[in-house]
């Protein structure tokens, strides 16, 4: 005969939040529109700031279908116009304005800003495999350095969670912006591991306190994209 203590149960349950943590949707803005050298891109503070793509305006419009019936209690753009327009489709059918946090912007390229990096990237520059090699933005001539990158992002990030106890937010970010969060979420060694989220693709962070909590990486059901 069984005792009581025997027949309790021990389930497994899906995760959940801590009281007071704040969850965190990152989208990597739609694509933008492809650097020639006879259209040089605005820049916003020296970085370049390019439209989106007619590929990119669908990416934004599937963003917005896929995270429209989830909670979302804020939304957060950065200082680059292709973050606002990929924001836009959710933000018109939450009725909710963005806020702008400018630590989240890009990695500054230095010389390589406006095209140039996708240029040389195409073109085999050697720097390009030196780049891969450290796994450091800093090689390209006059490029923010790693450190003040990694700082501005966790500081950008960390705002917005201390702003955010108990909510769900979509932060509409970059590539960059993207790998240096989960690179310091996971504490990776290779800080380049996680440089490659899709344009349109959504990313999931949970902040409890200290504690960074990767819940997904690079979902990009919503677009429909092969395995691969």
């Amino acid at each position: 005969m069984s005792t009581p203590e025997q027949e309790v149960e021990y389930r497994q349950f899906r995760f959940r939040p801590s009281a007071g943590a704040t969850e965190i949707f990152l989208v990597r803005h739609g694509e933008s529109m492809p650097a020639r050298a006879d259209a040089p891109f605005d820049l916003v503070d020296g970085q370049a700031d390019p439209d989106l793509a007619p590929e990119g305006r669908e990416h934004a419009t599937r963003v917005g279908a896929r995270l429209a019936g989830e909670r979302i209690d804020a939304l957060y753009v950065t200082t680059l116009r292709r973050t606002v327009q990929t924001a836009a489709p959710l933000a018109e059918k939450l009725g909710l304005t963005p806020s702008v946090e400018p630590d989240l912007r890009e990695i500054h390229l230095g010389d390589w800003e406006n095209g140039l990096f996708r240029r040389h990237t195409t073109d085999g520059h050697p720097i390009v495999d030196r780049l891969w090699a450290e796994q450091r933005w800093d090689v390209i001539p006059g490029a923010e350095s790693d450190e003040a990158f990694g700082a501005r992002v966790r500081a950008g990030l960390l705002r917005i969670a201390t702003a955010n106890p108990d909510r769900r937010v979509a932060v509409f970010t970059h590539g960059g912006v993207i790998g240096e969060v989960f690179a310091q979420a996971s504490r990776a060694v290779d800080r380049f591991t996680f440089l490659n989220a899709d344009n349109g693709s959504i990313s999931h962070l949970v902040i409890e306190g200290d504690r960074w909590i990767v819940r997904r990486f690079n979902d990009t059901a919503h677009l429909e994209a092969p395995l691969g």
